[in-house]
């Protein structure tokens, strides 16, 4: 056993998927740790709020300000509130007022504003332009000539006698807070999707799903598939007969196909992970029954097992003891294939709406299925779902690569 292992941990294809994997499975055990909470738990208002640190501006107005004076905060606060559309409309204003615009950097923020304050004048009327474009120009140019000369931002708070706005304090363009005097600041890594749940949390949770639905649906098809395939080649016959006419029909039916109807036919009220997950393995356990069968009958007229049905041993104990050893390392490596397959295969269910309950736990597929009713591919919310495809295609990479380098490992044909 000792020197198995240590053939196996020599393989660097199955050391740098079993890295990858645990990786994953730390992250998934620890988080929860430092974050606990309901990874469902809607903490935003809107939707697909962009990753990045959020602070209360509420506890912000009463914390403590420190003045600053830092060089470039002015043409940070310009780059900043300039979009790209407003960029691109301050240089379409220069074009139709006739303005040469050949050597302007639209990036140069500096150059931008030297033009726009030295040139627009809202009461030139441009030839063609319409009145909802011209407002838009004076409202552009209204809060760009405010973002230039306000110094202050009075705070004002309402008076319980009068019922009229008074001044309570007033926030400098100079004054800075620092963000550990802030009450209440969320870290958001991948942001909000589109129930504003926080995307990570909702992450670490839906792999943990994932994978229980993956290793129940390995587990199901893998005894099935070995029992079968045990029974098939080693008793022969009209067993092996009756069971791989079975396995014949299921494996002409496509297996997702059988899949879909299945789980078509349970409410979704009743459809929760472990459902899904048994349901998924028992709609994939054919190859395995075929790939057991043909190691089988390549054991079963050994001289060791012979000897055994000569000493009289019954047939549970030969198949166990004497059959099943041999092929111990095929059927892990079968489980690990049959683990990845259903994972996926939870992905590609929840995506067409047929996943477990959308209401109790998150899983890497419902995370995708959201995405794209939402259409965040569409409004360029990547964190939404990028990082779920990152995940799916990490566990599917790792396990296949363990698997490779376990067939390296015990596959004469294959070892160096």
């Amino acid at each position: 056993m000792k020197n198995t292992l240590r053939q196996v941990f020599h393989s660097p294809k199955f050391v740098g998927g079993f890295v990858i994997f645990a990786a994953i499975l730390l992250l998934m055990i620890i988080y929860p740790l430092i974050n606990p909470g309901d990874p469902l738990e809607m903490i935003g208002v809107n939707t697909f709020a962009k990753p990045g640190t959020y602070v209360s501006l509420y506890d912000a107005t009463k914390a403590k300000y420190e003045p600053m004076r830092l060089a470039d905060a002015e043409d940070k606060r310009l780059d900043a509130y300039l979009s790209a559309e407003d960029r691109v409309a301050m240089v379409e204003w220069f074009d139709l007022a006739g303005i040469d615009i050949s050597n302007l950097d639209i990036e140069d923020t500096d150059a931008l504003m030297d033009m726009w304050n030295d040139n627009y004048d809202p009461a030139f009327k441009v030839k063609g332009m319409t009145k909802a474009k011209v407002n838009y120009f004076r409202r552009l140019d209204n809060s760009i000539q405010q973002l230039q000369s306000a110094d202050v931002i009075v705070l004002a708070d309402t008076n319980e006698e009068t019922g009229e706005l008074e001044e309570t304090g007033q926030v400098s363009k100079t004054d800075y807070v620092n963000v550990n005097s802030v009450v209440n600041v969320k870290f958001l890594p991948l942001g909000t999707d589109n129930f504003g749940r926080d995307v990570f949390k909702e992450l670490v949770s839906a792999i943990g799903t994932s994978m229980l639905i993956g290793l129940l649906a390995g587990s199901v098809a893998t005894l099935i598939g070995l029992t079968l395939g045990l029974l098939a080649g080693y008793v022969g016959g009209v067993v092996d007969d009756i069971i791989m006419f079975v396995t014949n029909v299921f494996t002409v039916i496509p297996s997702f196909v059988l899949l879909i109807l299945i789980t078509y036919s349970i409410s979704q009220d009743q459809r929760g992970a472990a459902v899904v997950g048994g349901v998924i393995g028992l709609t994939s356990w054919t190859w395995t029954t075929r790939s057991v069968r043909s190691q089988v009958i390549s054991l079963r007229n050994r001289d060791h097992v012979n000897l055994s049905k000569l000493s009289g041993h019954s047939l549970v104990r030969i198949v166990l003891t004497d059959i099943l050893p041999y092929i111990a390392s095929y059927v892990v490596m079968a489980f690990i294939l049959q683990v990845s397959s259903g994972i996926l295969a939870e992905a590609q269910l929840s995506m067409l709406g047929l996943g477990p309950k959308m209401t109790e736990v998150p899983t890497l597929g419902l995370m995708m299925n959201w995405a794209m009713l939402y259409s965040a591919h569409t409004n360029g919310s990547w964190w939404a779902y990028f990082p779920v495809i990152l995940t799916i295609a990490l566990i599917s990479f790792s396990l296949n690569l363990m698997n490779t380098g376990l067939d390296q490992v015990f596959n004469p044909t294959l070892r160096d």
